[in-house]
């Protein structure tokens, strides 16, 4: 996922990907336990997009405040 990508969305389009990521980084979790994991990296990119959205839901919502 691409930095543009996250910037035009809105918050509600944010909040929703914030939790599939978060759904789909519980279950890349579950198969790495029970050793079903394919690609190991996915792990890791799933990780910064969450960071990724989260930083930029937190300045769409600074700069709705300010």
């Amino acid at each position: 996922m691409k930095t543009s990508d996250v910037h035009a969305m809105t918050e509600d389009q944010l909040k929703d990907e914030l939790a599939k990521l978060k759904k789909e980084q519980f279950n890349l979790r579950f198969q790495k336990a029970t050793g079903q994991l394919e690609k190991t990296a996915r792990i890791k990119e799933v990780r910064r997009d969450i960071a990724r959205v989260k930083t930029i839901a937190a300045q769409k919502a600074a700069a709705g405040k300010a």
